[in-house]
């Protein structure tokens, strides 16, 4: 037995962000070193992504998780005690082989991501560093660029909107500080514009303003307008971000756009989304074709890869196979990386790597269901992902992961190396030179 051997796993039930179970794991090493982490929760979520344990039932909603904490506390216990917790990726493999189902469903995605997350934390508590540094090891990192929602629609607000997030991102700043402190001021002033339009209602399921809008150009004319009200210039200082998540309304082809009332066909789609890109400040685009449409996602990132970033979440979801498949057939050219889709760290860490083996951008993202648990924060800087999306700029589990950024640029101080412009694949950078 060495230090690092794992001495103890135990599983708890704790909560979200939208007040629903979810599991937590924690890891004791030999030597005392200790790890935890919780597991986050998606509302829309691509069919392809590692499945949760929940109980059904009554209880919640059907949500319970007592079945995911019970198999943390003792399958996995069992067949993790004595492992070396530095052995990350055969951890990781023995937590997929002990399952069996191929999708995590039997132990609970749930149940593996925290299990495989709290394993990471002890290795790096054992070794002394920071998380982040303990994944970088010597290499060179940057501190991402965020990417921060201002209005919440789609499955994150009760479909209000049909667009699930409009972000903004500010590559021009000179840091993750000053960045924050540019999106904190397009928050305000986006806040002050709707109340003064009798349109300020509260916030979505990832902090970002309820969007009370007539229509889905309302939200992106409203949005550049905050951006102008709170000093900056759209589209050179600070740019545009959409999350479409078109899988939440578009299947077998056919989008139907309830906000809008109209029904669009692939070809109809795309050349709506290339107007927006014509009129708005916009440098990337998530999802903008349903994950069941490879003919479309192909069609849009020929027709508009050249000018903004085109990323991959609902079809890609966080898998080294599907990333490596959509850089053959040219239908992406980022993908969004969030380890509970994954179900490990080892697997979450193969799909980033399969991303900038193709020159795609790569962004780590939390979830809708989020907690106060910052893991994403160290892969993000540790990976050296280059972006980072956890929501929008209010609720303590978003801003929690937006500090933990900035006490680590603070600690790498002069070594400090923000990703701005860099982060984002060329021809996002919309002809600026950079």
């Amino acid at each position: 037995m060495t230090g690092t051997t794992i001495a103890a796993v135990r599983g708890r039930r704790v909560w979200d962000s939208r007040g629903r179970p979810t599991v937590e794991a924690d890891i004791v090493l030999a030597n005392g070193a200790r790890g935890r982490a919780i597991a986050p929760a998606g509302a829309s979520t691509g069919s392809g992504e590692a499945v949760d344990r929940r109980d059904g039932g009554p209880a919640f909603g059907g949500l319970d998780v007592t079945g995911a904490v019970a198999a943390v506390s003792g399958e996995i216990a069992g067949a993790l005690k004595g492992r070396d917790a530095l052995d990350q990726a055969g951890i990781d493999g023995a937590l997929i082989a002990l399952d069996g189902s191929g999708n995590l469903g039997r132990l609970g995605g749930n149940a593996v991501v925290a299990t495989s997350m709290a394993v990471l934390h002890a290795a790096a508590a054992a070794s002394g560093k920071p998380l982040w540094r303990h994944l970088a090891g010597d290499r060179n990192v940057r501190i991402p660029l965020p990417e921060i929602q201002i209005f919440g629609g789609g499955a994150h607000a009760a479909g209000r909107v049909d667009v699930q997030d409009f972000m903004v991102m500010c590559p021009a700043a000179d840091s993750f500080c000053e960045a924050l402190d540019w999106t904190a001021e397009i928050y305000r002033a986006a806040g002050a514009l709707m109340k003064s339009a009798g349109k300020l209602q509260g916030v979505a399921d990832e902090g970002g303003f309820w969007p009370a809008f007539s229509s889905n150009e309302e939200a992106l004319d409203t949005l550049v307008r905050a951006i102008e009200a709170a000093g900056f210039r759209p589209g050179d200082e600070v740019a545009i971000s959409l999350d479409i998540a078109a899988s939440e309304f578009g299947r077998n082809g056919v989008y139907k756009l309830a906000l809008d009332e109209r029904e669009l066909d692939s070809a109809g789609m795309i050349a709506l989304l290339g107007r927006w890109l014509d009129n708005y400040p916009i440098v990337s685009i998530e999802d903008p074709l349903a994950e069941d449409d490879a003919e479309g996602f192909v069609a849009f990132t020929a027709a508009h890869g050249g000018r903004c970033q085109v990323i991959g979440d609902d079809y890609l979801v966080t898998n080294a196979g599907r990333v490596a498949a959509a850089a053959r057939d040219k239908a992406l050219n980022a993908v969004l990386i969030k380890p509970n889709q994954s179900g490990t760290v080892t697997g979450t860490r193969a799909a980033l790597d399969a991303g900038k083996a193709a020159g795609f951008g790569t962004i780590v993202s939390a979830r809708s269901g989020e907690t106060e648990d910052v893991t994403i924060a160290h892969l993000a800087v540790g990976w050296d992902s280059g972006q980072f999306k956890v929501g929008s700029f209010s609720r303590s589990e978003r801003m929690a992961k937006w500090n933990e950024c900035l006490r680590i640029e603070e600690e790498l101080g002069t070594e400090a190396v923000f990703a701005g412009w860099s982060a984002l694949p060329a021809g996002a950078r919309r002809g600026r030179g950079r």
